[in-house]
């Protein structure tokens, strides 16, 4: 069998969280199936880390679909031509667009609807887009893939879509994360906070992640608190959020704010280990995976509520409504107070975090992958 994936995700100005989810699944996907051929499509070109074996062709075709209107042409004319130039079985698109010119049966990943929000942090071109086209996109897909039964849920109330044809596809999590010694801790502090305690958040710094929220909630904090509590940005910078960094220059306790890339996996399991709580002020939750992270290094946590994060990580997380300031300050206060409330969050999310894996997640994935095809 050839299967066709669109790996656009893979690309620099993809949220981070989506790049590894990809990553992670196709890498598992890919080494489990070493009797198909995979076919990568991109639509400029990426890093050969992606590149996972002799099974894997990667074909890089333009123009780069940032916008609308190329993203029309991209999916409905270059596509098709290239599914029939290389007599692909299968299509899998994993950023909830797919063709609507193709025969080829289609497998379609949607990680959020957050375009159906008020607060969506998209361009107003791309929202009209994706609520043009969604419905067609989710009628057409022979199979339907999604990573929680609330986003599921989500998806069957407003689009009216049967429930068979969606499965929920549970994002995973790399072993690799885990408990850092107290003399590890020790040394992280030392390194990015001078010794203080800190709050966390890990991912992508854009507009949609609310991390503004978060520097307000963080005021709050200061305010009431009295302490040298530090707060650490550990993330890339979204091309074209220079603002972000201007805005942090007039910011009151800018000095009691680290920003960081984490440019590897060590150093994100470290900065995240040595935390006191791990904060994701995503609007409606983030990314899964992120918490999960936090999770197994023994953190606790701080999230949206009513989002998709709460059939998979339940009472192990403290919920706040993180559209409001004062709410996440809140719940960082009770996480600053409560040490018995904290310990008994990361022992839940020790629980909750060692029913999750890649390998999981990739034979689900395939298993829609699958049924697509049938």
């Amino acid at each position: 069998m050839i299967v066709a994936v669109n790996t656009r995700s893979l690309a620099d100005d993809f949220p981070e969280e989506y790049a590894e989810y990809i990553l992670e699944t196709y890498k598992r996907i890919v080494a489990n199936n070493p009797e198909h051929t995979f076919i990568f499509l991109v639509d400029k070109k990426f890093t050969q880390r992606f590149i996972f074996g002799s099974t894997v062709k990667t074909i890089v075709t333009g123009p780069a679909a940032r916008y609308p209107l190329l993203w029309k042409f991209w999916y409905d004319f270059k596509l098709p031509a290239l599914l029939k130039k290389y007599n692909a079985d299968v299509f899998v698109s994993c950023n909830g667009i797919c063709s609507l010119r193709t025969k080829v049966p289609q497998c379609l990943l949607i990680q959020e609807l957050t375009f159906l929000q008020s607060f969506s942090f998209m361009k107003k071109s791309q929202v009209n887009f994706l609520k043009k086209y969604t419905a067609a996109f989710l009628t057409i897909a022979k199979s339907v893939a999604t990573v929680s039964g609330f986003l599921k849920q989500g998806i069957i109330s407003h689009y009216k879509i049967d429930s068979a044809k969606i499965d929920v596809v549970f994002s995973g999590v790399s072993d690799n994360f885990h408990p850092i010694s107290n003399e590890e801790k020790a040394i992280i502090k030392n390194k990015y906070t001078n010794g203080r305690e800190y709050f966390v958040y890990s991912g992508e710094i854009h507009p949609g992640k609310n991390v503004m929220n978060l520097l307000k909630a963080f005021s709050i904090f200061k305010k009431r608190q009295q302490t040298n509590m530090k707060l650490v940005l550990a993330g890339k910078l979204a091309p074209k959020y220079g603002s972000f960094q201007k805005d942090l220059q007039s910011y009151k306790y800018r000095n009691d704010v680290v920003m960081t890339a984490a440019t590897n996996e060590t150093e994100r399991i470290n900065i995240i280990g040595a935390a006191y709580g791990f904060i994701d002020p995503s609007l409606y939750g983030g990314a899964i995976v992120l918490l999960l992270e936090a999770m197994k290094c023994d953190v606790a946590v701080i999230t949206a509520a009513h989002s998709s994060m709460q059939d998979i990580v339940k009472e192990a997380v403290l919920y706040t409504d993180t559209a409001s300031h004062t709410g996440i300050a809140d719940k960082m206060i009770l996480l600053y107070k409560d040490e018995n409330k904290r310990k008994e969050l990361i022992e839940k999310g020790k629980d909750i975090a060692k029913q999750y894996d890649w390998e999981k997640t990739a034979a689900l994935v395939w298993q829609s992958i699958l049924k697509a095809c049938k």
